[in-house]
This record gives structure tokens, sequence and C-alpha cells, in this order.
């Protein structure tokens, strides 16, 4: 792999992040933040932050609809690797060639393990002082952290990962590979410019029942699709439309379970965690960050987005 801009991440910012969100948590406010998008921040903060702040979570929310899950795909691939150094090699005669799908997991374990390998040592450091912060959640994020780590532990800064995902989703999307288009929509970096297009693509995921796909493309469906909602489609502009593309993906098969890429990422990189290890997403969004009159109509925008008929676009 080349060498890239490396990426470094701050103790002091992720302290200071930890007691901001700390103080955000008393005052009472009802959302989350980090983690695929904005939409768990009270529906405002960035997908990749780097800044490893933990929100403590406290206890669910009684009343919140039950979604009905299509089984997880087989704990294969990128899902599950323990590790993702030796499985990111066992990808590259492929995405050598150009196979789209191969391509397109490169790219997510280079997004899921970019913070951690811009620079091993100060994420190891940061997660040990953590470790020692009496802080309410913190043992939620230690323990992501480590899972990337782990996962992880074989990269190192001259791979350059943080900065190859772009470059690796380019050529995911040219070959073909669905979710590695919507990726780079919600980057802001679409693979072809024009209302159009991007009308053309949010249908294409939303038909497509495709699980990474509507992951993929949640971030470009929240706030910043605000005001865009005649090209973005009705269920966009707000914090509950990015979350409700993040449950529609749970509920096409994408694995939401407690120990999930998902769960991980919003803990360990966007800095929301689940203060119940055994959560899984779709539990987690239902209890801790939508309030009780939101989660109905959080429910039925789930319901209109895997519809078959793919209408109200």
């Amino acid at each position: 792999m080349k060498t890239l801009i490396q990426h470094k991440t701050g103790l002091a910012i992720a302290a200071l992040a930890l007691l901001a969100v700390l103080w955000t948590t008393q005052r009472g406010a009802q959302g989350l933040h980090g983690g695929v998008g904005a939409a768990l921040a009270p529906m405002a903060a960035s997908a990749s932050a780097q800044a490893a702040d933990a929100v403590p979570i406290d206890g669910p929310q009684p009343g919140a609809p039950a979604l009905a899950l299509r089984p997880a795909a087989p704990a294969t691939g990128f899902a599950r690797a323990p590790d993702l150094f030796a499985f990111a090699q066992s990808l590259m005669p492929a995405a050598d060639r150009g196979d789209a799908e191969a391509l397109w997991q490169l790219s997510q374990v280079q997004d899921y393990c970019g913070g951690y390998a811009s620079d091993p040592g100060s994420y190891a450091r940061d997660t040990r002082t953590m470790q020692g912060l009496e802080l309410d959640g913190v043992n939620a994020l230690v323990a992501a952290r480590q899972r990337v780590s782990r996962r992880c532990s074989r990269f190192v800064p001259e791979d350059g990962l943080a900065t190859a995902v772009l470059e690796q989703r380019r050529r995911a999307a040219s070959a073909g590979n669905l979710a590695a288009e919507a990726a780079l929509l919600a980057m802001g970096q679409p693979l072809a410019a024009g209302d159009d297009y991007t009308r053309d693509l949010v249908q294409r995921v939303r038909t497509s029942h495709d699980p990474d796909a509507l992951l993929a493309i949640s971030p470009a469906m929240g706030l910043r699709a605000s005001g865009s909602e005649a090209v973005m489609g009705e269920i966009s502009g707000t914090g509950l439309a990015e979350l409700a593309w993040q449950l529609a993906a749970c509920r096409q098969g994408l694995d939401c379970s407690s120990n999930s890429n998902l769960m991980t990422s919003y803990c360990a990189n966007g800095g929301v965690c689940s203060q119940d290890p055994s959560q899984d997403f779709p539990s987690f969004v239902f209890d801790a960050a939508v309030p009780r009159q939101g989660a109905e109509r959080l429910d039925n925008m789930v319901n209109t987005l895997i519809d078959s008929s793919g209408g109200g676009l």
C-alpha cells in the first residue's frame, strides 16, 4: 500500500471532547452524535470525527417500536474478520484486477482502521489514559477502541489508510459497486455531477435493498440534505432521516449486533457508546436517540424506505 498523508489523534482533544459530551448529556440532550453520520448528535456531528468522545447512554425508553430485522448476512469478510490486515491482503489480487466488491471491502477496511493506523502508538496511549478516567460510559469506549486495535493491529502509518479511502471508493464505484457510489455521494465526491444523477442514485440505492448501499448513503440523507428534498427525496434533510436509512440497512440484513462494525464505529470513532454491551443498533437508537414522540415517525420512515415499490422519491 502506498504511503499517504498521515492522520493523528490528540489525547488532549479526545479528553476535552469527552468532558464536553458529558456536559451536554448532563444537560439532558436527547440526541447522540458521531458514528456513520450526523444523525445521533442532537442530529449534528460529523461521522468521520476522530476524537473519541464517549456518550454515556441512560436506560431504555418504553414504548419504542420494534424493528423486524432480516437475518444478518453470514459472519464472513469485513464484517467479522479478526485480522483486517490479513483480510485486506487477501483482497489485493482481486482488487488489482478491478473487482468491484473487493475494492469496496478494501475501502471499508481502510475507513475502519484509518484512525488507528495513522498513529498506533498514540491510539494505544490515548486508550490507556481513557481507561483511567472515572467517567460514566468510558468502559464502553475503551472496549470499542480495543476492538479496533486488535483487528487493525498490523497496519502502520506508512499504509496511508485514512487518505486511501477516497481513491479506493472511486475505483469501486467506477467498477460498478453501488455502495461505493453511495459512499462517494456521502463524502461530497459524487461519481458524477448534477441533480439528475443524484436523484437517480438515491432511487437506485433505495430500490436495491442493498444494506451496504443504504448505510453508505445515510450521511448524505441527513441534515446535509436540508433544502434539497426535491432532489434527495422525502426521507431526507433531518437527523431522523439519516437514522431511517441506517435502520433500513439493518432491516435489509446489515450486521447491526452489539459488536458489529456499525456499533463499534459509532463508539470508537464517532463517540456514541451504549452502556449496555448487549444492545444492538436498532435498540440503541430507539432507547437513547429518539424522543418517544419521534419513535413512531422514525419507524414509519423506515417502512417507507424498504417498501418494495421504491415509491415516494
